[in-house]
């Protein structure tokens, strides 16, 4: 049995604002019982101001990936919300790696933190892939769209190698492998931009 997308979408924006709220929940002043500069206290939190804001923009950027693969899609069944609740959680859970991120991004265990950190986007792509061959297996896609879904499709699977490869890469070269997932966001953006822009030409009225 299928339908509209609407209930989809609104489950899966209440998931991202949730996760985006989470991530400021993690940046805490330090309580120095020896006192202390206030100034110094806030520059010393700057690993937490970094992972905030990487992962603010991994999750905006999913987000907005996730809103214009929506946007080819015609109706959903229950596999596809099931494949799309697996989306959303590996969503729920980026704050997590993000606060294990910035405890860590100057310490002896960085390597590990982010090869913890990049693995999860490993984890979050495959439910992405998994996402999208569910919607096509059932053929939940608008008409027209084909070659947009391709698209994705491989986009999707290039990016799942690319985490791989960053994980790998943050044992040996940490900032190396942050540098590279945000350069893997920045693709996916361009490709979530170029079909939304297909998507919105094939359901135009002629």
């Amino acid at each position: 049995m299928t339908e509209g997308t609407e209930r989809v979408c609104a489950f899966s924006d209440g998931v991202f604002a949730i996760a985006c709220t989470l991530l400021i929940l993690e940046i805490r002043l330090p309580h120095d019982e020896s006192g202390g500069n206030l100034s110094h206290h806030l520059l010393a939190l700057w690993p937490s101001y970094l992972a905030f804001a990487l992962s603010f923009f991994v999750i905006l950027v999913t987000w907005i990936t996730h809103h214009d693969l929506m946007q080819l899609v015609r109706a959903t069944d229950r596999p596809a919300r099931l494949a799309n609740g697996c989306a959303m959680l590996y969503v729920t859970f980026i704050p997590f790696p993000t606060a294990v991120l910035a405890e860590h991004l100057r310490g002896p265990e960085m390597s590990t933190a982010v090869a913890f950190y990049c693995g999860t986007f490993v984890v979050g792509s495959a439910f992405f892939n998994l996402l999208v061959a569910t919607l096509t297996h059932a053929r939940l896609f608008l008409p027209g769209t084909e070659a947009a879904v391709a698209k994705f499709r491989k986009g999707y699977r290039i990016t799942f190698v690319t985490y791989l490869a960053a994980t790998l890469i943050a044992l040996v070269a940490a900032w190396l492998a942050l540098f590279i997932n945000v350069a893997v966001r920045l693709h996916l953006l361009r490709i979530a931009h170029q079909d939304a822009k297909k998507a919105a030409q094939v359901q135009a009225p002629a």
